[in-house]
């Protein structure tokens, strides 16, 4: 019998259902919730469909141990979820989340009601078919919709609890009951959902319209609940608003926000280079990016073979978004910190979480992308599942996802391969640089980038994320785990340059810079990049400027113009959170002391080595600091919406460069060898593979002893030995054989064109991308390259000396 709606249950009856998700691991299956496998109409199948997409369907196969696995943690998360539930409070319908100001006790109260409500509809699972179980749901629906959610109500703190985040669980909690929802409480729901949510192009009370992730989400609310209700325009209406049919086309999700059909991108959503911004100017795919993914790939699992299948050509797009803006940004299971924003000071975001969404979105877009793009989703899924020993996705994921996972693991084409590349994101301002034996992320800013987000109270000591941050992901896979975003120093994250000092929190946040260059070049088919930003701090008065050559093995880091009229100025060589407490560091070759209270003025080093991590040379030898510590902190110092007072407390080795007080043309010139051991590390001093040509405030240019390739960034015009170039631009010059390639772009983003004199006789061109031309000119050649609304991106020219 249907319950009726309204009450939902007795006071007794919740309150056992209360006990027996408690207990839920001794409770007999005693009933079996239907799916609405016979529901007449499309509604009913995408019902069903819906439902498969959060249960994984009727059929799992149970025998399987990791199926079995699966359904096991769908059964604990529900356990977890029901503590403090009891819908006959009146403060609150969970003991934890009681709170009428803040509005993520609402959204938790819906997500933890779903994640309940996804066990009872999970065959397996203790809590599945329990009449106390359903009870409970049923009354906690009603609970909310009395107490919190509704047009009854008035909507407090953050816009995205009510019109996305509670829409969403809402909405799932009634598809896995809608059997046993009764007519009435399912039309109290969608009509609560409605009264936030009501069409997928409008958002906000200020009718604002919704972009990127956000308008993805605003869609997936519209669309469950119109399949909840039976409403075809409305699925219409979402199917139209990916593309803003009948708009602008500008709050189109599908197109590149840098299109080229004349119409004019909101700025939030992907580039054409793998980049995307949200909230305007933040890096933001691991956090939005991965999050609009996720819901576009559940969006077109429901509709496709329906009237309102998604047949916008833009659609393939979403092809360049998983190998320009994913691909890149993943080491080994870990998604790049520096394109997370706020995410990374959330607990519940670390141990390669954000990577498990990516794998996941994407293993639902493979049935939408038959041919050479699903098979090659499907190489790139098995080698990102297979590369993260960490955490093993099949492990941790839901049976839906699982499901699918095998089914691809059992596929015969074969893993893709490590990625072995040099990928630069000009769009917003990051570099991504990957070698068989680690991965080098580089974060800067600019006119054009935020430097990092904090609101919600969240991320508060993001101050430097994008001062020059270098973040090195080797084979110690938890390194950004395990609770370092709240104990790592965030005065000295590794690469920057900062003046000493601790800002107020959140301070400077969500700040352009008054530079425009950042960026850099990419040889494309190579590990070869050279990349750089002007530094211009928030709040002081430091300057600087910073280029990585990134090449092959070897990194080489410059700076020159450093300078500011007050404080400490310090350059950070490296801050590594220590896998073993007691790894070795050697300078020049005499081991430092392992204590976790060492600290030392190290003069005229010419080599280090840190034990886990990888080598550090100085071929001008350098003083530095050194210092070993254990630091302890919370990560409600961070963030004050989701972190816990618990102090945690990891050991850490940092090592700086100082540059005095008050410094005025002070630089630093060192090799960094990510994973090379010890004796590649003194071998690399003896005979350093790159060596320094120019650290000026014009240029800093390197050459590369092994092939004489010569790379270079110009701050302003200037010459570094046979190059010569008329203002701002990066250029690499790779001879290889009797070849020669150019490549080059212009940072500033602004510059028209660039023209650089290559003072070497004998060459002629080979090829040329478009825009590029090359004159006879002496002794040489005068290159001169269309670069405007190329917005940083490289462009190359191939020249072959002539035979005699």
């Amino acid at each position: 019998m249907t319950p009726s709606p309204g009450t939902g249950a007795t006071r007794r009856t919740v309150l056992a259902g209360a006990a027996a998700l408690g207990a839920a691991v001794t409770l007999p299956l005693t009933l079996t919730p239907g799916i609405a496998h016979a529901a007449a109409g499309e509604a009913g199948a995408l019902r069903v469909r819906w439902h498969t997409l959060l249960t994984g369907g009727p059929g799992l196969d149970l025998t399987d141990e990791r199926i079995a696995a699966a359904v096991a943690r769908t059964g604990r998360a529900a356990t977890t979820a029901a503590q403090g539930l009891d819908p006959s409070r009146t403060d609150g319908l969970f003991a934890d989340l009681t709170s009428t100001t803040l509005s993520n006790h609402v959204t938790t109260s819906f997500k933890r009601l779903a994640t309940i409500a996804t066990a009872w509809a999970v065959p397996g699972t203790p809590q599945h078919g329990d009449t106390a179980v359903r009870d409970v749901l049923l009354a906690g629906v009603d609970w909310m919709l009395t107490h919190r959610y509704g047009a009854g109500h008035t909507r407090f703190d953050n816009d995205w609890d009510w019109e996305i985040g509670s829409a969403l669980a809402l909405n799932d909690t009634c598809v896995l009951l809608y059997d046993v929802l009764g007519t009435e409480r399912l039309e109290r729901v969608t009509a609560a959902v409605r009264h936030y949510t009501p069409d997928p192009n409008l958002w906000r009370a200020d009718r604002q319209i919704a972009t990127g992730a956000n308008r993805v989400w605003v869609s997936t609310v519209v669309a469950v609940n119109a399949v909840l209700r039976d409403d075809g325009a409305a699925l219409a209406r979402v199917r139209d608003a990916l593309s803003d049919v009948g708009g602008s086309g500008a709050n189109s999700v599908l197109a590149f926000n840098d299109r080229t059909d004349g119409t004019a991108g909101t700025g939030e959503g992907f580039y054409s280079d793998g980049s995307f911004l949200q909230h305007y100017k933040h890096p933001y795919n691991g956090g939005y990016g991965k999050e609009l993914l996720n819901s576009l790939s559940r969006l077109l699992n429901l509709l496709a073979g329906t009237d309102w299948t998604v047949t916008d050509p833009d659609l393939d797009n979403v092809r360049g978004w998983v190998l320009d803006g994913f691909d890149p940004l993943l080491a080994r299971g870990d998604v790049m910190a520096s394109v997370c924003g706020r995410e990374i000071a959330r607990p519940s975001k670390q141990g390669h979480v954000s990577a498990q969404t990516v794998i996941e979105a994407v293993l639902r877009l493979i049935p939408s992308f038959p041919g050479g793009t699903g098979e090659g989703f499907t190489a790139l899924v098995k080698q990102w599942m297979s590369e993260d020993t960490y955490r093993d996705f099949l492990a941790v994921t839901d049976p839906a996802s699982l499901v699918a996972a095998l089914r691809i693991i059992e596929s015969p084409i074969p893993a893709r391969g490590p990625l072995v590349a040099h990928r630069q994101h000009p769009r917003m301002d990051k570099a991504a640089h990957h070698r068989p034996s680690f991965a080098l992320g580089i974060s800067a800013y600019s006119s054009r980038i935020y430097n990092y987000e904090s609101i919600q109270n969240e991320n508060l000591h993001g101050w430097h994320l994008s001062d020059g941050m270098v973040l090195l992901y080797t084979d110690d896979l938890g390194h950004y785990s395990e609770d370092y975003w709240p104990t790592v120093d965030p005065m000295r994250l590794p690469g920057t340059t900062v003046v000493a000092g601790r800002p107020a929190d959140a301070a400077g946040q969500r700040t352009t810079s008054t530079a425009d260059w950042a960026g850099g070049t990419a040889l494309p088919g190579t590990t070869l990049g050279a990349y750089g930003m002007e530094l211009r701090a928030y709040g002081n008065t430091l300057r600087g400027l910073k280029s990585w050559f990134c090449l092959d093995d070897v990194i080489a880091c410059v700076g020159s113009g450093i300078g500011a009229d007050a404080g400490t100025v310090e350059t950070v060589v490296e801050n590594r959170k220590l896998r073993d407490p007691s790894a070795k560091l050697l300078v020049d070759g005499s081991a430092a002391p392992v204590g976790t209270d060492w600290s030392a003025r190290l003069t005229e080093v010419r080599w280090l080595h840190l034990e886990g991590t990888g080598g550090y040379v100085f071929p001008e030898p350098a003083d530095l600091r050194g210092l070993r510590e254990a630091r302890t902190a919370t990560w409600r110092e961070i963030n004050l919406k989701y972190g816990t007072d618990t102090p945690v407390t990891r050991p850490y080795l940092t090592l700086w460069q100082d540059h005095g007080t008050a410094p005025d043309g002070a630089g630093y010139f060192w090799l960094q060898a990510p994973s090379a051991s010890a004796a590649r590390t003194r071998q690399l001093s003896t005979a350093p593979p790159v060596r320094l040509v120019s650290r000026s405030t014009a240029v800093h240019a390197v050459r590369r002893s092994a092939d004489g390739l010569l790379a270079a960034n110009f701050w302003t015009a200037g010459t570094a030995q046979e190059l010569t170039c008329d203002g701002p631009a990066s250029v690499l010059v790779r001879p290889e054989g009797r070849t020669l390639t150019v490549a080059l772009s212009d940072p500033t983003q602004l510059r028209s064109s660039v023209v650089l004199d290559l003072d070497r006789p004998g060459l002629e061109v080979a090829t040329a991308d478009p825009g590029v031309r090359a004159a006879r000119t002496g002794r040489g050649l005068r290159i001169t390259a269309d670069t405007a609304g190329l917005h940083g991106a490289t462009l190359t020219l191939t020249l072959t000396l002539k035979r005699s």
